[in-house]
């Protein structure tokens, strides 16, 4: 199958490009945005193929997988197929709402020709998709190895652009406990919080690749995720799967994600800071919650599992 879609979230299209279809991505010479092409700091297969909108304007793809509400319209003015109507069509939702979610309309409720696609339970339950078919399929990980080591007797979080997005993505919880225990933060955006976070100081670490990451990431004791709404940050299944013990907030789709062997989920500082803590002062102690976590992992959240999902939505679909 020729499936046409964006680039908009690295780690989810590292596991979907895994598949055995062709799949085709718009490119342009920024790579802003609506054409960011193939991944810079991930590895994905040849199958993976960009194209300019002028080299699209002659593709016709079996289905099209829509992730942002404006993307049927760039379908539309570059290739001149309607979604839905022309081409199959899925929308995928990697996001839960980003307004009040007992009011939260999705802009492809009550339409009945492109099925509403949610990487989340959660993400379902909170938005409001009125008629038009839902589905949810839940998130794939590449299996990088059981690289846990816990040699660095430290927390790591990963989080991108931590200022902009303090309530979200836990920033100010996160920073709260940094003062009271080793933490270690990667992602992009980390100048900013460098200026908010002095104390931080050597423990801030700007954009690595992929592969890079997963073995920085575990070498530290222990993962700790501090969003409070999100759909369900794959950075979080990663460190499961690397064999590291988590912490993190009881919120949105974790409690599901995380059984009580592989970490600890609360909404009480004192309680994930005294977690932390064992693990810090007990490496035994960690590892073996870091084995529970990728056992899990690879049972619920396996590449397999989800291109299988996809492969029976995607041909439901163009049927």
């Amino acid at each position: 199958m020729r499936i046409l879609m964006w680039h908009v979230h690295g780690s989810w299209m590292t596991a979907f490009v895994q598949g055995r279809h062709e799949y085709l991505l718009p490119m342009d010479d920024e790579r802003g945005p609506d054409g960011r092409g193939r991944a810079q700091t991930w590895d994905w297969p040849a199958s993976a193929r960009e194209l300019t909108a002028g080299e699209l304007a002659g593709e016709r793809p079996d289905l099209v997988i829509l992730q942002r509400p404006h993307e049927a319209q760039l379908l539309e003015t570059w290739t001149g197929l309607r979604a839905g109507i022309d081409v199959p069509a899925v929308y995928l939702e990697h996001n839960a709402p980003t307004g009040t979610a007992s009011a939260s309309r999705h802009p492809y409720a009550d339409q009945t020709a492109i099925p509403v696609v949610h990487v989340t339970h959660f993400n379902r339950m909170m938005w409001d998709t009125g008629t038009a078919p839902t589905d949810v399929i839940e998130h794939g990980i590449c299996d990088p190895g059981h690289l846990y080591t816990g040699e660095r007797p430290s927390l790591a979080v990963v989080v991108n652009e931590p200022v902009r997005r303090t309530r979200v993505a836990g920033t100010d919880v996160m920073l709260k406990l940094s003062r009271e225990l080793p933490v270690d933060v990667y992602g992009m955006g980390m100048d900013q919080l460098a200026d908010a976070a002095p104390w931080l100081d050597g423990r801030l670490h700007e954009n690595f690749r992929q592969s890079e990451l997963h073995r920085a990431m575990a070498a530290h004791r222990a993962y700790f995720h501090p969003y409070r709404w999100t759909s369900l940050g794959l950075a979080l299944l990663e460190a499961m799967t690397l064999g590291m013990p988590v912490l993190a907030l009881s919120t949105t789709e974790a409690p599901r994600a995380v059984p009580a062997s592989a970490g600890l989920l609360s909404n009480d500082p004192a309680e994930l800071q005294h977690r932390g803590r064992q693990w810090l002062d007990d490496p035994g102690l960690a590892a073996d919650a870091g084995a529970a976590a990728r056992a899990h992992a690879l049972d619920r959240y396996g590449l397999e599992r989800f291109l299988a999902d996809w492969d029976a939505l995607t041909e439901r679909v163009v049927a």
